[in-house]
């Protein structure tokens, strides 16, 4: 990896939506990595208030699974609040019912987690563009 890409990121700011603290853990330290502010919501629930309280994101990391309010939900009450970041879902769970029922919400892309840097300079790339 050249040393050019370490500031790629500079000026995003990216939050993850993610109730586990380890994959929270991995993907704000991936994002870090490229010069990214990230942020973290416990649930979709944090995520929509945030919005609802002004705040702004190049890029929402949305988990799946999560209490209080998971990410299909999340999604789709983000877009309808008229966010236009770009919404990555990531789960668990491979191609099928669940992944299409996420990207039906309002998604850009679905991801299987962990997120490795490799697709994390991928996504980044895409905003910088």
């Amino acid at each position: 990896m050249d040393m050019g890409s370490k500031n790629v990121g500079k000026g995003l700011r990216v939050l993850v939506v993610e109730d586990d603290t380890t994959t929270q853990m991995v993907h704000k330290m991936l994002l870090k990595k490229y010069g990214v502010e990230a942020q973290v919501a416990k649930n979709g629930e944090e995520a929509v208030e945030l919005h609802r309280s002004g705040a702004r994101f190049d890029l929402l990391l949305m988990d799946k699974e999560m209490p209080v309010k998971d990410g299909v939900n999340a999604t789709r009450e983000l877009r309808e609040l008229g966010v236009k970041s770009m919404i990555v879902g990531v789960t668990s769970h491979g191609p099928g019912v669940v992944r299409d029922e996420f990207m039906a919400a309002g998604l850009d892309e679905c991801l299987m987690k962990p997120l490795g840097a490799d697709m994390v300079l991928r996504l980044i790339n895409q905003l910088v563009a």
